[in-house]
């Protein structure tokens, strides 16, 4: 299966899912809201079949192609922790994370949302251009 495939089928499970739980349970698909509820006990039912489901991915990942997907970090471990943390307390700050403002909230012409994705692509553009230019 060519990477294109691979993305466009990705793309389209991403989206059949949050689709699935916006009408089926009123609910937005943003991994950081479901994270979140999960953790303070809230929806435990839903929220761990949701999170059960992208940790199983992988898993059906290998068992409908032969093998798992070619992956390769090249940046040391600095350079994935604070970011990652940075990216968490980014979207707690901005009420939400990529797949609830740029899956959803953008279909549903959210205003909020509209912003949200402006500022995530801004500032990961910006980033990727200071790291270059630094060299990393």
């Amino acid at each position: 299966m060519t990477p294109y495939l691979q993305s466009s089928a990705g793309g389209m499970l991403i989206g059949a899912s949050a689709v699935m739980l916006l009408l089926l349970n009123g609910r937005i698909a943003g991994i950081s809201g479901i994270v979140g509820r999960l953790a303070q006990g809230v929806g435990v039912t839903t929220n761990l079949a949701f999170v059960l489901g992208l940790l199983l991915g992988p898993v059906v990942y290998l068992l409908v192609v032969g093998g798992w997907p070619t992956l390769e970090i090249t940046a040391g471990w600095p350079l994935i922790i604070v970011p990652g943390l940075l990216v968490g307390f980014g979207s707690r700050m901005g009420s939400g994370c990529t797949s609830g403002h740029g899956v959803l909230g953008l279909a549903r012409l959210s205003p909020r949302s509209i912003v949200a994705v402006a500022t995530f692509l801004s500032a990961g553009v910006i980033a990727v251009t200071v790291l270059r230019g630094l060299g990393l």
